[in-house]
């Protein structure tokens, strides 16, 4: 065993428990019991920790704070997912990815410590990364929720600081068909006494009820913090809550992540006590970028814009900032089989002007061509459907000109494997 390779640990553990997704803590806390007596402390002080749930955001609040923390000098240490390329993306310590005997040694002390007990593929992640986190010396720790919240295996951590960045529909197999219901499984995050930054401002009902009943210290945006254009277009300013007054950081530079998401990370910080420097915050801003969100590349003299907007919310933020060009607007697009596939064509349809539509071929919940081709259809848009993403993307390559634009979203399978192809002929 100590002699597998991370590829090998890997293709063991995603095949190992009975279902891919398998929502509870008492198997994953059980575990996380035992390790925690055979790890090896760092010298360091308990970390502050912020955890973020949403139905979207949640990738970009984290890539945000991180890179806030590390323009303040600051050590953080970073949990996300799912990757794009390689695995060591979900684990990053000050914004490099551990490597992969790290990771190696996490599974290892899993493995012996969790004996009878059977973990998902995600709770063995979430543990490698609490596990390689408490031997590191750090001032945070960034945990975002892979599904929901209250049952999401981070979730045995008693965060510091939350963050719901979204609420919205998507995942109702495991997470309720309505938005309140969804919103109950995200708050499970939040802890008495303690702050809980909110980014969604349509609340659904019952919510504020909900906060009460948890006792959290809620901060809303739009309310107790806000974020408002400023100037140059592109350029934005902040207005923070602190403990007795306000922080403004006017003139923020935003690329490819949004505003609102970026307010969310200031906010968490300052809330957990971070002091949050102006200029370093400009300047730690002013230069981020996240794969997968709203990623503007030039490949082959084409223009591509890459985003892993997978429900029907995402997809409505996905055509409000999609640029206009002279040409043709290409969509390479596909989905898992859970996803209102329906929905998300409604919110683009009028801005893609043809849909090159393929299967996801390493994840076996992906949802067909030909039925992904059957809505575009009936909703009367022009498109055709291909084995796989890749063929799909080189359809699109072989179709587009210089004015064109090829749009790639539906998944981050469907992104990864185009930043594949990406990056095997760049």
């Amino acid at each position: 065993m100590p002699d597998r390779s991370l590829e090998q640990w890997l293709e063991e553990i995603e095949t190992r428990h009975p279902s891919d997704i398998d929502l509870g803590l008492d198997r994953v806390s059980a575990v996380w019991e035992r390790l925690k007596y055979d790890i090896p402390l760092s010298e360091a002080a308990d970390p502050v920790s912020i955890i973020v749930a949403g139905t979207n955001g949640k990738g970009s609040c984290v890539a945000a704070m991180q890179a806030l923390l590390l323009g303040h000098g600051h050590s953080v240490g970073a949990f996300t997912s799912p990757h794009f390329l390689h695995y060591s993306e979900r684990i990053r310590i000050d914004g490099v990815a551990v490597a992969d005997d790290k990771i190696v040694l996490a599974f290892e002390l899993i493995e012996s410590a969790r004996a009878e007990i059977s973990l998902t593929y995600f709770e063995f992640n979430a543990l490698a990364a609490l596990t390689i986190f408490r031997q590191a010396n750090l001032d945070a720790v960034l945990l975002e929720v892979g599904l929901g919240g209250r049952l999401d295996a981070v979730n045995i951590i008693d965060a510091d600081i939350a963050i719901l960045s979204s609420v919205d529909l998507d995942h109702q197999d495991w997470l309720g068909n309505t938005r309140s219901e969804i919103a109950h499984e995200k708050l499970g995050i939040a802890r008495a006494g303690k702050p809980l930054i909110v980014g969604e401002t349509n609340l659904p009902n019952g919510f504020y009820k909900m906060v009460e009943s948890i006792g959290a210290e809620p901060l809303y945006k739009g309310k107790d913090f806000s974020v408002h254009d400023d100037g140059p277009a592109g350029q934005f300013s902040v207005s923070l809550s602190t403990h007795d007054d306000t922080l403004l950081i006017p003139h923020i530079t935003h690329h490819n992540l949004l505003p609102g998401n970026i307010t969310l990370a200031l906010q968490a910080l300052v809330s957990a006590g971070f002091r949050i420097d102006p200029q370093n915050s400009r300047d730690a801003l002013g230069s981020l970028t996240l794969s997968g969100r709203q990623q503007r590349i030039k490949f082959k003299n084409l223009n591509l814009l890459l985003d892993v907007a997978h429900n029907p919310a995402a997809a409505r933020v996905l055509a409000s900032n999609m640029p206009t060009v002279k040409g043709t607007t290409f969509a390479v697009a596909s989905v898992l089989s859970d996803k209102d596939w329906t929905g998300i064509v409604a919110e683009l349809g009028v801005s893609i002007d043809i849909w090159l539509l393929g299967k996801i071929t390493d994840n076996h919940r992906a949802m067909e061509p030909q039925t992904l081709y059957e809505v575009v259809y009936n909703a009367g848009l022009k498109g055709s459907c291909f084995d796989s993403v890749e063929l799909a993307f080189n359809e699109a390559i072989d179709l587009a000109g210089p004015d064109d634009q090829i749009i790639v979203f539906g998944s981050f399978h469907t992104v990864s494997s185009v930043l594949m192809i990406i990056s095997k002929e760049g």
